[in-house]
């Protein structure tokens, strides 16, 4: 009888971590995963379209779970995760991140009395309006085993005690430089954007976080500023559905190069082609590291301090100046990206192999 894993995804991220584990996995004959999938990022090209590019099975379940503010959402996902655990039972239930998704699987499974480890284990922005940060703090208090990508993670859950609590905390590396080393062989081939769409310098933005569009003060701010900076140097942007709302409900004008949302293999040519990476996604900025590429994260903190305190980002916020600033030092700054903050690329081979002696 196979060993069953269930896996929760629900958002961009996880889909591309998922595809890590997922690939060792399929080599283990005595284990059956499980993927279900939230529906938490519900628009095509922001999640259907990992599942066909980077070779991930098909989800068993999808549970099309979306639009709704986080509580309702989180129950709702409660609700119907607990059924297909109580379905399948599982050994282990595998949740990602930081995302309604992630604490919604981790307590489904924890109230199954079904063990649960937790993917990037150990972040901390200390900022708690942010609806991730209640996410993580709370999946790893209530996780069996933690995958923590890196030192400064290991440091957070020391401070916090889990010395002296019954979870096995791991530095495993980060999943996310695994999938970044592994998928950049391909994605050349299979990237859709059109090769001279790459030529000449560029600096490749994405804006999506609530704390940032939902304020009008801080979006207009934002833009105007990425406006700014586009006159000089090429500003590209993937667009995510709910920004372009925004905007267009606080009626302003982005005069940047604006696209439609892209698959992962595009996003890797764009970082690869790239002159600069600003952002306010987590993940963006570490593959911005891991393609050696400079960052400005237009947000007021990080969960990768690591980053800032070796000087390949630097912290604007939603000040215009600031932004502008920060663009043109980064451009012109020079970094060296030899260290291994987030492991060597062999994260997913230790976290299954911990996993299955568990």
């Amino acid at each position: 009888m196979k060993r069953k894993i269930i896996t929760i995804i629900g958002a961009r991220p996880q889909f591309v971590k998922a595809a890590v584990i997922s690939r060792i996995l399929l080599a283990h004959d005595d284990v059956e995963e499980i993927l279900v999938h939230t529906g938490q990022h519900y628009d095509h090209n922001m999640s259907e379209i990992f599942f066909e590019e980077m070779e991930i099975p098909k989800p068993k379940y999808n549970l099309s779970i979306n639009g709704l503010d986080h509580g309702a959402m989180t129950g709702q996902m409660l609700e119907k995760i607990e059924e297909v655990i109580k379905i399948e039972n599982p050994e282990w239930v595998l949740v990602y991140g930081d995302t309604n998704s992630t604490i919604a699987g981790a307590l489904a499974a924890r109230k199954q009395h079904v063990k649960v480890a937790h993917i990037e284990a150990g972040l901390r922005s200390f900022n708690m309006r942010m609806p991730e940060e209640v996410n993580r703090i709370l999946t790893d208090r209530i996780s069996d085993i933690l995958f923590a990508p890196t030192q400064t993670a290991i440091d957070n859950l020391k401070l916090e005690g889990f010395d002296n609590l019954d979870i096995n905390v791991v530095r495993s590396g980060d999943v996310m430089l695994d999938a970044g080393m592994f998928y950049a062989q391909r994605s050349k081939e299979l990237a859709t954007l059109p090769s001279e769409f790459f030529e000449g310098d560029f600096i490749l933005c994405t804006l999506h976080r609530a704390e940032n569009t939902d304020d009008k003060e801080r979006l207009t701010s934002i833009v105007n500023a990425l406006n700014t900076i586009h006159e000089s140097t090429r500003v590209v942007m993937p667009l995510h559905p709910r920004t372009s709302g925004l905007i267009e409900k606080y009626g302003l004008e982005l005069k940047v190069d604006l696209i439609d949302p892209v698959g992962y293999f595009d996003m890797i040519e764009l970082l690869k082609n790239c002159s600069l990476v600003m952002t306010d996604s987590g993940g963006l900025q570490k593959e911005a590291y891991f393609f050696k590429k400079n960052c400005v994260t237009m947000r007021d903190e990080t969960e990768w301090v690591e980053l800032v305190e070796n000087g390949f980002n630097l912290l604007s916020g939603a000040n215009g100046d600031l932004i502008i600033e920060h663009t043109q030092t980064m451009l012109s700054k020079v970094s060296d990206f030899s260290s291994q903050l987030y492991g060597d690329g062999h994260a997913g081979e230790q976290i299954v192999e911990i996993l299955l002696e568990n």
